[in-house]
């Protein structure tokens, strides 16, 4: 039985990730932050909810006590992430980017490092860090992609620090996979439901890496198309 904590899995990629991933047979603790959102999800899916903020020490140092009764954790999923300002960044404030990187990127860290004696109490440790196209360099100044004709600089940022992020994980935490996976332009909450991919579509790569079996790459970025070059 394979083990999975997903953070901000009360609604969007996280939710339909649970799902997914509860119907191949994964035992899932769902971590949210809004308890009565998470409650309901994790009932209506079969999960087991553990409330979290990423933001914070103590919650994040709560819910991996919480995930302790399962043993160990075998796939950690650091979904949860908020999108901050669009437009000019003229307008952005000190406050505005502490808020996004916060969850997007310091909070990754915060919850790896929590989860870290439970991942390796697994046979076969994964790490998955949701990030985006948006961090791409290559994507951001590619006419042809939607990447390029969107202005979200703190999302972006924060975006390209943890696939880096990811990269330096992977070289760094020996025995346990880590990789990232871009949901591409997904009917979410985020972005008002104007994405062009389903929810499912959205949560393919997700899926794809939580369920590889022992001896898949590690210091990888993928999309539901494949591989996707670091640059």
């Amino acid at each position: 039985m394979t083990i999975t904590f997903i953070t901000g899995a009360n609604k969007g990629i996280g939710r339909e990730t649970a799902r997914r991933l509860i119907a191949r047979g994964h035992t899932v603790l769902l971590g949210a932050r809004d308890r009565e959102r998470g409650e309901k999800a994790a009932a209506a899916l079969g999960a087991r909810f553990v409330p979290v903020d990423v933001t914070d020490d103590a919650s994040v140092a709560a819910a991996a006590d919480v995930a302790e009764h399962e043993g160990r954790i075998d796939v950690l999923i650091n979904n949860a992430g908020v999108q901050g300002p669009f437009g000019d960044p003229g307008d952005l404030t000190a406050a505005d980017a502490r808020a996004v990187l916060d969850v997007n990127v310091i909070g990754v860290v915060r919850t790896t490092t929590a989860f870290l004696p439970l991942l390796r109490r697994s046979d076969d440790p994964v790490i998955i860090n949701v990030s985006s196209g948006m961090g791409s360099l290559a994507f951001t100044h590619d006419p042809g992609r939607s990447e390029s004709h969107v202005v979200v600089p703190l999302y972006a940022s924060s975006k390209a620090a943890l696939t880096m992020l990811t990269t330096q994980y992977a070289k760094g935490l020996k025995g346990i996979r880590v990789n990232a996976a871009d949901p591409g332009y997904t009917a979410t909450d985020m972005n008002g439901h104007s994405g062009s991919q389903t929810v499912t579509e959205g949560t393919d790569a997700i899926v794809a890496l939580a369920t590889e079996g022992p001896g898949a790459g590690t210091g990888r970025f993928i999309d539901r198309h494949g591989e996707i070059a670091w640059s």
